[in-house]
């Protein structure tokens, strides 16, 4: 165990959650061909059991930023990551629409827990100054799972044979993780057996805001952090910011085959490459913002400079994009703007803990993600109509979701630093 460091072995096993989250949800789509072929289903089938799953994952935030709440970090990870492997492992013995819609709703709502849960880790073990790099790490996973899950359920299906055998072995992927999850991450640092002294000083002296002098040890209950204008700052900006990312990750594959006339082999081969501008921009977001913050920066400005060039980023690119006369173009700008997003998401998704504490961030984090995969659905259903001729109406659709998105920030987050309760009127 490197000396000092136990907080980045917590968000590095969260970072590799998130790699299995999205190999997890990715299966269903690599092996269609053989799961429609054989169980005789139909495109339609596939979009009703795409949006079962968009819509348990859109509650599932929710409900798993107020699980977290309740039984902690640790138990709350356990839980999220248990159910979403058994309901991989279930879509085995689905034989037709109704069983893989229940076992997708199931996935999706325990996969949604992923998110709250990294937000919360990052704020139980991580100063202010390193929380959008521990973001920035954790989103990273992400960005390597949309590498990556291609080849390893490809590589899996032509090793075991069988779409059935694929499924439960890459369920078995998330038990296998808790080994290591419920040997390293014990408790919280305050009581963590295995943390040096300096580095638990260092962490909770950290998550004091410099420039104020306090540290976010406001707790409201949902009421509450429904009534404040930061909170909606924060919950309508992922509501912006998402559909961005969605667009590729729902859509790119669509786009290349109508556009380019690609077919499985050529959208394989070009496909990857935006998520590695993903993977770049993770780190990018959180690094600068840790070098700004040591810097002397105060968190206010940190933030809002680091969100805004990632929407600067993904503003000049979703309109180069509009302009792109080859499918490596494309991509390759398409790489720049998940640079972009994932630039500013980081920073975003460190908001609530820069508002709140521990026993409210999960909740916002929570409702931030339910409004976010809302904004995905009603997405989903426009890209049809507006892609009749071209994608050019979506591009600039998610030209204005960045816009949006930073203006969500700089007018309802009016200054970035712990809330305090609000002060009840005297006669």
């Amino acid at each position: 165990m490197m000396k000092g460091k136990l907080r980045y072995w917590i968000v590095i096993l969260v970072a590799v959650a998130t790699v299995i989250n999205y190999i997890d949800r990715g299966a269903l789509g690599f092996l269609w061909p053989e799961i429609s072929k054989e169980l005789e289903l139909t495109e339609f089938d596939y979009a009703i059991i795409l949006n079962v799953f968009t819509f348990a994952y859109a509650f599932g935030q929710s409900i798993f930023g107020k699980i977290f709440d309740w039984i902690g970090t640790r138990m709350g990870f356990i839980l999220s990551i248990v159910v979403w492997s058994a309901a991989t492992i279930l879509h085995a013995f689905a034989r037709g629409l109704l069983s893989f819609a229940i076992f997708r709703a199931i996935l999706g709502v325990a996969e949604a827990g992923n998110w709250p849960g990294a937000t919360k880790a990052n704020a139980e073990w991580f100063p202010i100054n390193e929380r959008a790099l521990a973001q920035g790490i954790f989103n990273s996973g992400a960005a390597i799972g949309g590498i990556v899950s291609a080849p390893i359920i490809g590589l899996l299906f032509v090793w075991l044979g069988s779409w059935q055998a694929t499924f439960v072995a890459i369920g078995l992927l998330g038990f296998l993780w808790l080994v290591p999850w419920m040997i390293v991450y014990k408790s919280g640092p305050d009581a963590h057996p295995w943390i040096t002294a300096e580095e638990r000083e260092y962490i909770l002296t950290g998550q004091r805001n410099v420039e104020t002098n306090e540290v976010a040890d406001y707790a409201p209950d949902t009421k509450e952090i429904l009534t404040r204008k930061e909170s909606w700052g924060v919950i309508l900006a992922s509501f912006f910011i998402d559909p961005i990312w969605w667009l590729f990750v729902g859509w790119l594959p669509i786009y290349l085959l109508n556009t380019y006339g690609f077919g499985v082999e050529e959208i394989a081969v070009y496909a990857w490459i935006p998520y590695v501008g993903a993977m770049f921009g993770a780190w990018f977001g959180g690094l600068l913002a840790g070098n700004r913050l040591k810097a002397g920066w105060t968190v206010n400005r940190t933030r809002k400079t680091v969100i805004t060039l990632g929407g600067v980023i993904m503003l000049v690119s979703l309109l180069l994009t509009t302009m792109a006369s080859t499918p490596l173009t494309a991509v390759l700008i398409m790489g720049v703007i998940l640079f972009g997003f994932q630039t500013a998401v980081g920073n975003i998704q460190t908001l609530p803990s820069d508002f709140y504490s521990g026993k409210s961030v999960g909740s916002l984090a929570g409702f931030a993600g339910t409004a976010a995969k809302l904004a995905v659905v009603l997405l989903n259903f426009l890209i049809p109509v507006i892609t009749v001729n071209s994608y050019t109406p979506a591009f600039l659709v998610g030209a204005g979701l960045a816009i949006m998105t930073v203006l969500s920030v700089l007018v309802l987050c009016p200054e970035i630093k712990p809330l305090k309760p609000t002060q009840p009127k005297t006669a």
